[in-house]
């Protein structure tokens, strides 16, 4: 395959419009940025090279985007080839990236005036310190080191965090990364830690004040949904791949599930250790908020396999966490996986009833979290191959049926899952029937299309044509 790049542009984008609808791109509010910042320097501390970095007993303060808009810096035209930075990064996120354009803005519109009228919340949106969490670089006056807007959107050190200490060290000549790391900054790099930082915001609830809830939610905010490759493909890149890895795309895919993973039982326990139990925003919303049909038209009274494990009537648990992320985690460590089946079954049955059980909920989250615990590192540190990828697509692709009959969530987990694990086989392999296979997954993205009209059966099928084309 010869511009695997070019393929994705008119796949991922076009195809990934339909799933990232409107409503879920006015979401994307964590931010996955660049590998290395070179930013203006300033009167901070700073380390010698050749010495070790020591503790920084002052706490990193913010600066704002606005201090990396030097052409010389990160404000260039055009990216630079004979340097390690492109430096056109912040030219790039000012004027493409959707964290930038779109991520404040959208609190100045009239869903956002609407949500902040339907709670009765004592500011409006772009002032409400609710929703600037996460469609802004929010910081209090303290933690500022100088004035900065609100309404430059999620920026630079939402991502990279506060700058104060390592804005001038960083710009010094072979200073290196880990140094930058010492001084506050967080390290992207890292597929774990880059996951980390954008589920503060794309999962929401790990910190206090960072949450969607069903409240939120039923005000008209949209439900978070994430998968860190896909959604790293839908932004402008303007950061570098430090190790040119051609599995990049397989390697972030499979270590930010399980950071996911990891991270929603995080969520989980605060919430069923919090207030108010239970909380809805756990559940499939297309469980109650589906088109309605004539019985004898709807998949999930049709279809034997929709109530199995619960109640008829009690809302579903949303699952897409786990359900497509255990096809590859069977052939990678099998005990782990069916140890993680068993444990997510137990959390899933008692999260599908009325009125779950605090302490049940409690006791079944903790132990998938850690079992989960330290599988992202794993996964991100190992070896990748042809025949592997090969064979996770197959397995996600074969289980199509159960993943179908799970809702429009898993659904949406698993195409994504294929689509960038395609991209990464056929780079490295090839793909003699690419174009077959283009077209089966696209029309998963294309099933997926209206969420609430999702159906079952459409998907099981489109799942068999995919499986039929990997070879």
């Amino acid at each position: 395959m010869s511009n695997v790049r070019g393929t994705e542009a008119g796949s991922r984008v076009s195809c990934r419009r339909i799933l990232l609808s409107e409503r879920h791109k006015a979401a994307l509010t964590g931010v996955l940025v660049l590998t290395s910042l070179m930013l203006l320097p300033a009167s901070n501390p700073t380390i010698s090279a050749a010495e070790p970095a020591q503790a920084v007993t002052a706490a990193s303060k913010y600066v704002g985007a606005g201090s990396c808009a030097a052409s010389s810096c990160h404000g260039s035209v055009r990216p630079r080839t004979e340097t390690r930075i492109q430096q056109n990064e912040y030219s790039t996120w000012v004027t493409q990236d959707r964290h930038a354009t779109r991520a404040y803005k959208v609190l100045l519109e009239p869903v956002s005036v609407n949500i902040s009228r339907i709670l009765k919340r004592p500011k409006p949106a772009h002032e409400d310190e609710k929703c600037l969490v996460c469609h802004s670089l929010y910081a209090t006056s303290e933690q500022r080191a100088r004035v900065f807007d609100a309404s430059d959107g999620v920026s630079c050190e939402n991502c990279h965090g506060p700058a104060s200490n390592w804005l001038g060290p960083h710009t010094q000549k072979d200073w290196p990364h880990e140094k930058n790391v010492q001084l506050g900054m967080y390290d992207t790099k890292d597929l774990v830690q880059r996951t980390e930082r954008c589920l503060t915001c794309h999962l929401g609830g790990i910190e206090p004040n960072k949450f969607v809830d069903h409240e939120l939610i039923a005000a008209g905010h949209p439900d978070l949904v994430f998968e860190l490759d896909s959604f790293s493909a839908v932004m402008p890149r303007h950061w570098r791949e430090s190790d040119k890895d051609p599995w990049i795309d397989a390697r972030s895919w499979s270590s930010g599930q399980a950071v996911q993973l990891r991270e929603a039982m995080n969520r989980l326990l605060g919430r069923a250790r919090g207030r108010i139990w239970p909380e809805y925003a756990e559940l499939d919303c297309f469980a109650c908020h589906h088109a309605l049909t004539r019985p004898e038209q709807s998949w999930r009274l049709t279809e034997s396999g929709y109530y199995s494990g619960r109640r008829v009537g009690d809302p579903a648990y949303n699952n897409s966490r786990f359900v497509v992320f255990r096809n590859m985690l069977h052939q990678v460590d099998a005990s782990v996986a069916k140890q993680l089946d068993a444990e997510v079954g137990k959390l899933a049955a008692e999260m599908s009833k009325l009125n779950p059980d605090r302490d049940a909920v409690v006791s079944a989250a903790t132990r998938v979290r850690d079992l989960s615990d330290g599988m992202g590192r794993r996964l991100a540190a190992m070896s990748y191959d042809s025949g592997a990828v090969l064979r996770w697509m197959r397995s996600i692709a074969g289980d199509g049926d159960n993943i179908a009959m799970q809702g429009a969530r898993v659904a949406e987990q698993a195409t994504m899952a294929i689509d960038s694990l395609y991209i990464a086989y056929a780079r490295n392999s090839g793909g003699a029937n690419e174009r077959e296979v283009r077209s089966a997954i696209n029309g998963l993205f294309q099933a997926l299309e209206n969420p609430s009209a999702y159906d079952a059966r459409r998907f099981a099928e489109q799942m068999r044509r995919v499986n039929a084309t990997l070879r």
